[in-house]
């Protein structure tokens, strides 16, 4: 029961000291008015009404809820505005998560675009690997990046998809001969992302949309992407990055994309939140303008 309705329905019983009249004015059947009334004197433990077939008056006790139920009302509708204000309104402080560099580079713009649309609100970012504890570390939302979302007890709202892509250096694959196949990867040093690809397989889909897995080995897996990127440029293996942070790389022929022919698995992009009962206002907010930003983005910068 809320106290508030039932504070309200005992003052029109209060005020006509009749049951079907206190109903009718307040448009609820007499079953509810009886039920209210029985919560609100459980709830205070008192009797409220002295009531038989013909008659309703007050108690002594009644009196003095009748007398002090409109203000008593107002205070608790004020201090539940007070505490769902962070909720309903655009304001306040988020404290948001993300893989350093997509948070850095690609997170960042859309940041700014937000809080100039919301100037009441300010973010706080913590860079990580996506795996922070989001009660712990006292996070509103974690922006995370991964093939499928294996916890499914998280609640997460899918952002967008990023593509992948195979590279190397020029160098490595000359000395090691340039892979045909997925299925040739597993003579290669492949450098794998630990969290992306926690089980060292690597998905690709051909030219037939025919799907290709593949089991790979090398020396060194991390989770953190722009280690192996560094690797990887220093002509070590072959690795798998999201198009955006080797474009730049490919471009002035730093690394060389390897299997042109075949499509890596794409990325998920979610924000994970704590609750989506009452999700505060300015947490939705925010992911519905990274859902906007990133609908048409240009993952090739």
């Amino acid at each position: 029961m809320n106290l508030i309705d039932c504070l309200d329905v005992f003052v029109e019983v209060g005020k006509s000291l009749n049951f079907s009249k206190a109903a009718e004015s307040l448009g609820v059947s007499n079953s509810s008015v009886t039920k209210k009334i029985a919560w609100l004197e459980a709830h205070f433990e008192v009797q409220l009404l002295n009531r038989n077939t013909k008659h309703v008056s007050l108690t002594e006790s009644g009196r003095l809820l009748l007398e002090n139920a409109d203000m008593l009302a107002q205070s608790v509708r004020g201090l539940k505005e007070l505490v769902q204000g962070p909720v309903r309104t655009a304001s306040g402080r988020i404290r948001l998560g993300t893989p350093p560099f997509f948070g850095a580079v690609h997170l960042v713009p859309a940041i700014e675009d937000f809080l100039r649309r919301y100037p009441s609100i300010k973010v706080s970012l913590l860079l990580d690997d996506g795996r922070s504890d989001l009660i712990a570390e006292n996070l509103d939302l974690s922006v995370r990046i991964a093939p499928r979302l294996k916890d499914t007890n998280q609640i997460a709202y899918r952002i967008t998809v990023v593509p992948q892509v195979l590279v190397a250096t020029p160098a490595y694959l000359q000395a090691h001969g340039e892979p045909r196949t997925p299925r040739d990867l597993e003579r290669h040093n492949c450098l794998v992302h630990n969290l992306k690809a926690p089980t060292s397989q690597w998905t690709f889909t051909d030219g037939q949309r025919a799907v290709h897995v593949v089991r790979v080995n090398g020396s060194f897996s991390s989770n953190l992407g722009e280690s192996i990127q560094n690797l990887v440029k220093l002509d070590h293996g072959i690795s798998m990055h999201p198009r955006y942070m080797v474009e730049n790389d490919i471009a002035d022929g730093t690394l060389s994309i390897v299997l042109p022919g075949y499509e890596p698995e794409g990325l998920d992009i979610y924000a994970i939140v704590q609750t989506r009962r009452n999700l505060p206002n300015k947490v939705r907010l925010f992911v519905e303008h990274l859902r906007a930003w990133f609908r048409d983005a240009d993952w090739k910068r």
